[in-house]
């Protein structure tokens, strides 16, 4: 069965997926940052700083949730970010803290799916998703999407919870995801379903080499990948084709 937020549910995918960010939304980012220890802060940093060589002026952000993706790469020089996400609520999140931080006249948030993206072709230099593939109900059609808006050759980035491999943290980690976090964040979101639903949808994500076959099969081209914390998440870069 897949990993779904609530299997009690006749929900979509996408609608459960939906629900959950907004009864969390007020609390996701104390959770985000608490239960990885601010590591997520580096990785989106790791990130960016392998986009910037590209130089790219116009980003698509996709899944943003709170925006923490489009802030991070507001620090790039003269760039212009749109963010979005099928949550209100994680928008709603996401445009106070871009108002707070004055960054209103570079990211622009905006309520859209990943699966059927409201962008005419070939119209962003890159695409980022942090955290944010594995929720896609249909992984294939979401990167078909993201491929079609980007152009001739555009870069793509995707930050992803990936799993470890090298004991002893391969136990370390299994133990945290399955006991530890779910346990936290049922406590502090109220939601009993959303932290439970985060160690099954990691698990069941095609992280590696499996992902990046699946980007060249989409028509991804010089797709690479650099792992995070000893696995914990994993970096991964895609082109689209200049012809």
């Amino acid at each position: 069965m897949a990993a779904l937020p609530n299997k009690k549910s006749d929900q979509s995918k996408k609608g459960q997926v939906e629900e959950m960010f907004n009864n969390i939304s007020y609390r996701y980012d104390l959770l985000n940052h608490l239960l990885s220890a601010n590591i997520d802060k580096i990785w989106r940093r790791n990130t960016i700083k392998k986009i910037l060589p590209y130089q790219p002026k116009n980003i698509l952000d996709i899944a943003t949730g709170t925006g923490d993706f489009a802030i991070a790469a507001s620090k790039i020089e003269g760039i212009k970010i749109t963010g979005i996400d099928i949550s209100e609520g994680m928008l709603n999140v996401g445009r106070k803290k871009v108002e707070k931080k004055g960054l209103s006249s570079c990211i622009e948030l905006l309520k859209a799916d990943s699966e059927n993206l409201p962008f005419q072709d070939n119209l962003f230099d890159a695409a980022i998703v942090g955290f944010g593939v594995r929720n896609f109900e249909n992984l294939q059609k979401g990167l078909s999407e993201i491929l079609r808006v980007l152009k001739p050759g555009g870069v793509f980035f995707v930050l992803e919870f990936s799993k470890p491999k090298k004991a002893p943290f391969k136990q370390f980690y299994n133990f945290y995801f399955t006991r530890i976090l779910p346990l936290v964040g049922r406590i502090v979101s109220k939601d009993s379903n959303a932290y439970t639903y985060l160690p099954e949808s990691v698990n069941e994500f095609p992280d590696g080499e499996r992902f990046l076959t699946i980007l060249a099969e989409v028509g991804f081209q010089k797709n690479n990948s650099f792992p995070q914390t000893f696995g914990v998440a994993t970096i991964y870069e895609a082109h689209k084709s200049n012809n």
